[in-house]
């Protein structure tokens, strides 16, 4: 199991239109979009689970896919936090 970072996500983006983009590429085991703990409003990024090479390919094919008019980070989630550590 692969646990992906999906960031640069558009605030009005739905969680369904997520799922229904990223099950092109494999079974979405779980998904969660973080919202902000005072407001309760989408912060602009989320983690998706799905089998390590149904994420590799949603990896391949959506890093850099423009949604919105944004162009969406789709990576490892352990990588995600490494990059935050070295800043």
């Amino acid at each position: 199991m692969k646990r992906l970072y999906v960031g640069n996500l558009d605030y009005g983006v739905s969680e369904s239109s997520i799922k229904e983009l990223f099950s092109k590429y494999g079974k979405i085991e779980s998904i969660a979009f973080i919202k902000d703990k005072e407001n309760g409003r989408f912060k602009g990024f989320c983690f998706i689970n799905m089998n390590d090479e149904d994420a590799q390919k949603a990896i391949e094919k959506l890093n850099n896919f423009v949604i919105a008019g944004r162009k969406i980070e789709v990576i490892p989630a352990n990588l995600k936090k490494r990059r935050k550590k070295k800043i």
